[in-house]
């Protein structure tokens, strides 16, 4: 977790609706054991934007060990779902342990507390720590439930004690609730609740160092059931207090809060004097309004049409955090011949402008889409200004001011730059100059760039696991030409646990951070190139990053994985049944070049679009959230109109190849065969095995599983690619100061390519493969892989080596018939491509490979013809012991 400041506190939403106490729904499908529809509520959870998820199973006719053991297994092996933390949450001590026993990666357990005294409550620590478990620490003593902020206080700094210097837990590992009680009950002595809770978690972050705050924040408004709108007021001005608190995590549904500043302005000061108990009759007053905001809550707004009769610094400042670029260079031309200096058109008005966009954004109030366009506004005032102020500085002869510079590059290898690009937008609308070198960058361009342009800072990105080594080799290089600059290291693929075990190991020199997204961007650097605090935050990272290493290296110690022959012997058979696989209709390759944008459009999955931009939402739901609606309405519109633009004038022209290849099992391998004899071997996909131990007779999957080694069965691929188009028309869009446009369509190009992935498969099951001839599903059926068969793709939780698409390549073809070819790293270029397999087999199911041990590596290199180091470059994400730890450590 990362700690922050009370006045910055980053808040950390918990999912709440896989708590059988507090969803009807969920608890339901547990009892039903319904465990797959189960499953989708949790990966609702997390499309809609919970950062943790709240596992609970706390009901009476449930065997609620059994189930927290059964539905923690299940998250264990989704991919989309594990990636967030898991809150293992029950009353019961055997539950939680059970949980643990479970989880991947560091988990939460919610919860513990002091009453029942402080042996139990360390013996319960002790575990949790033995674990590698952060802990909730609810404000009960042996007294009772803490009602006071004293009392809370008192109980949680009694806990953090005992739990930083008897047990040894790192304050970041402690989360404190102090009980979120509801107020405007009518009773007098409940009036305090809400400001008792906000003024214990002020103190217990500026006085328990590390510790985090959090809450179940629906609980404060428990006394206006029935009465959306008020709730949801209610919950938003509470968390706009309690957050500037440093209250940073909490259970809430983000259906049930409203933006701070669009609450109509009656309710707000209504709901604002319940909170803070400003006055002695706030509740009575509350009440008599309550029934008038009944309905949907929401406050018309007239669109302001006369900002246009402003003053013209007036006119810059609103076009800036609007996002309207329509008049800005009139405005700007106006505003320099009004100041005395061009320069001073920019540090007046314009960063005037983009401050308060930076206000906004840090407090959750904008959104990255609009961030985006303000930039776009702020660049086409620059590059206005921008001649005028050379003219003015080669008169004069000074040199070029710079108040931070930060050289950023999509690593050598990688093509993706999406994430990159809007990381550097964010920065730049802070005020810092960002030299972006690109993608393909290799670390001699990076580095020699670096020093020419005095950097302060550089920044590396990267969307495949490949990129992760290439950071490493990059960071090495910093070491050893005795570079002092911070390292930012960030994309897809990139994580803090590898930049703690890998980067920073590599390059001592100054700190290496990993930025998790662009809004923790600016906060990164602006402490990196503060002169008061860049020590104390370079100490509080390494002391990080050493924590990750020992708990990672205990993990990995203690993670009960079964032997390769073990993992064998319960693979999944698939010719144990009766099944006869079908052959292709069309077998061999089949080139895909009479398909346009507007056959795709259909197929598209908007909801990946959204979480590009960092809204997270399920499509068309986010168009109606409220917290996050307005700003997705207003992009999708945006996208729309591109999309319309693109489809119409065929900015980009889709290419494609399938292809299907007799095949056989043989043991963790798929031999293709070149003729349907099968006795001309044309290649082999290597395959890796699960390792992780496994409960209820589960098998440990490898994709060769799914292939038949007894039956003439077969094998299928395919690679498409939106357009070899893409980089010329974003470098238009680039050249023109666009980034918003140049990222929106970049966006689309990549649903562009997913859509025709999916395009294609649909074509192949109906059509070339032909084993479902009657197959009618609409999008949403698709989008749910409500069909028969899968697609890994080399490189994926599958089959995550990403060499594997070398055979790929070659079967099918690619770069002759689509244009798409591979980099050194084995990315695909153009970058909105997508290339996998094809199986068919009904009981096929998608699964990740996991952590695996080493003699699964050694046996991996063998069949590979590698070396053990070749193997475990290839494999370095997914390996699961230290490759440089001795053998006999090492070894399992």
């Amino acid at each position: 977790m990362t700690d922050a400041s009370p006045s910055r506190a980053v808040f950390v939403n918990v999912g709440e609706r896989t708590n059988v106490t507090g969803s009807a729904k969920f608890r339901k499908l547990i009892q039903n054991g319904d465990y797959p529809a189960a499953l989708e509520v949790a990966r609702q959870q997390v499309e809609n934007g919970a950062q943790i998820i709240d596992v609970n199973m706390d009901e009476g006719l449930l065997d609620s060990k059994q189930a927290m053991v059964t539905f923690l297994n299940l998250i264990a092996a989704e991919p989309d779902i594990a990636r967030v933390p898991i809150m293992i949450d029950s009353s019961k001590w055997e539950v939680i342990e059970a949980g643990l026993k479970c989880v991947q990666g560091k988990a939460i357990v919610n919860s513990i507390s002091l009453k029942e005294g402080e042996d139990q409550f360390l013996e319960q620590a002790r575990a949790c720590l033995a674990y590698g478990a952060a802990v909730v620490v609810m404000a009960f003593d042996e007294s009772g439930q803490a009602e006071t902020a004293d009392h809370k206080f008192d109980i949680c700094k009694r806990a953090y004690d005992l739990l930083v210097d008897t047990v040894g837990f790192d304050p970041n590992d402690i989360i404190f609730d102090p009980n979120i009680f509801a107020v405007a009950t009518g009773i007098e002595e409940h009036n305090d609740y809400a400001i008792a809770f906000i003024d214990a978690a002020r103190r217990i972050r500026q006085e328990l160092p590390g510790a985090h705050v959090s809450g179940g924040v629906s609980n404060i408004s428990f006394s206006f059931r029935g009465n959306e709108p008020v709730r949801r007021a209610m919950h938003s001005v509470f968390l706009y207090h309690a957050i500037k608190a440093g209250v940073d995590m909490g259970i809430v549904n983000a259906g049930q809060l409203d933006i701070y500043d669009e609450i109509d302005p009656e309710l707000r000061e209504l709901t604002e004097d319940v909170i803070l108990n400003r006055r002695d009759d706030s509740t009575e007053r509350l009440l008599q309004a309550a029934d008038r905001f009944k309905g949907d809550g929401t406050v018309a707004k007239k669109e302001d049409a006369e900002w246009r009769t402003r003053p013209v610094a007036e006119r810059l400042k609103h076009a800036l955090v609007k996002g309207i670029d329509e008049f800005v260079v009139e405005d700007t031309e106006e505003a320099r011949q009004a100041f005395d200096r061009p320069l001073h058109v920019i540090e007046g008005p314009l960063m005037d402008g983009m401050n308060v966009v930076g206000d906004l954004f840090g407090e959750g109030k904008m959104f990255l889409p609009q961030v985006v366009k303000s930039a776009r506004v702020m660049k086409k005032a620059v590059a206005h200004l921008i001649p005028f102020m050379e003219a003015e500085r080669e008169a004069s002869g000074a040199a070029k001011e710079s108040a931070g510079r930060v050289v950023m590059a999509t690593v050598k290898g990688d093509v993706h730059d999406i994430g990159k690009n809007i990381v550097g937008v964010v920065l730049q609308c802070n005020g810092y100059d960002v030299i972006d070198l690109g993608v393909m960058v290799p670390a001699e361009k990076i580095l020699e760039t670096a020093r020419k342009e005095n950097a302060h800072i550089i920044g590396l990105s990267g969307l495949i696991t490949p990129s992760l080594d290439e950071m490493v080799h990059v960071a090495a290089e910093m070491e050893r030409q005795g570079f002092e600059l911070p390292l930012l290291i960030g994309g897809a693929t990139t994580s803090p646990a590898h930049t703690a075990v890998k980067i920073e190991p590599a390059f001592k020199r100054a700190p290496v951070v990993h930025v998790h997204d662009a809004s923790r961007a600016v906060g990164v650097v602006s402490r990196l190139l503060s002169a008061d605090q860049r020590g104390p935050y370079w100490e509080e990272i390494r002391a990080g990053h050493e924590k990750t290493r020992i708990t990672r290296a205990r993990t990995q110690a203690s993670r009960d994985r079964v032997r390769l022959a073990e993992a064998r012997a319960n693979a999944f058979d698939v010719d144990a049944k009766d099944y006869a696989p079908p052959a292709p209709r069309k077998p061999g390759l089949t080139t895909i070049e009479d398909v346009r944008l507007a056959d795709l459009a259909p197929y598209i999955d908007w909801t990946p679009f959204f979480m590009a931009w960092d809204i997270k939402g399920v499509y068309p739901k986010i168009l109606d959230d409220p917290r996050r609606g307005e700003a997705a309405r207003a992009l999708f519109d945006d996208a729309q109109a591109m999309l319309k633009q693109m489809i119409a004038e065929d900015w980009l022209k889709p290419r494609g190849v399938a292809g299907l290849w007799p095949a056989r099992r043989e043991g963790d391998d798929v031999i293709v065969f070149a003729d349907e004899a099968r006795k001309t071997e044309a290649g082999r996909f290597f395959g890796l095995r699960q390792q992780l131990r496994k409960d209820s007779g589960k098998p440990h999957y490898a994709i060769s599983d799914f292939i038949s080694a007894s039956r003439p069965d077969w094998i299928g691929g395919f690679a498409v690619t939106a357009g070899e188009a893409e980089a010329g028309i974003a470098e238009r869009f680039r050249k023109a100061n666009d980034d918003y446009s140049e990222i929106l369509f970049k966006a689309l190009a990549d649903r562009f390519a997913e859509a025709f992935a999916e395009y294609l498969h649909a074509r192949v099951r109906r059509e070339i493969w032909g084993y479902a001839p009657d197959e009618a599903l609409d999008n949403a059926e698709l989008i749910a892989e409500a069909y028969q068969g899968i697609r890994p793709a080399p490189g994926y939780p599958a089959q995550p080596d990403h060499t594997e698409k070398d055979l790929l390549f070659r079967l099918l073809d690619a770069p002759g018939r689509t244009g798409i070819t591979l980099t050194e790293s084995r990315a695909m270029n153009p970058a909105s491509s997508v290339s996998g397999l094809y199986l068919a087999h009904p009981d096929s199911v998608y699964f990740a490979v996991g952590r695996i041990a080493r003699d699964q590596v050694e046996d991996y290199a063998r069949r590979k013809g590698w070396s053990l180091e070749e193997a475990e470059t290839a494999l370095s994400p997914i390996l699961g012991y230290d490759p440089d730890a001795p053998a006999a450590a090492a070894a399992e």
